[in-house]
């Protein structure tokens, strides 16, 4: 994640989504992890509230991942 924080603060931080869009119970993608919120309010985000959303991403990944292993 290191990498994407350095990225210029004028350049609009990519949309995480993977077109593999279909939510668990607790509203989150199974695709790029984001909330279902998250996902109403990326576009209205800014690179600080997107990174942070990212970050949860990753977090919300790497916790599935180890309940699946």
């Amino acid at each position: 994640m290191a990498a994407q924080r350095a990225q210029p603060s004028n350049r609009s931080i990519p949309n995480p989504c993977i077109r593999h869009c279909c939510l668990d119970q607790d509203d989150i993608c199974l695709g790029c992890y984001r909330s279902l919120d998250e996902i109403l309010r990326w576009s209205q985000s800014t690179n600080e509230q997107k990174q942070n959303i990212l970050d949860m991403c990753a977090q919300r990944k790497s916790e599935r991942k180890g309940r699946w292993s």
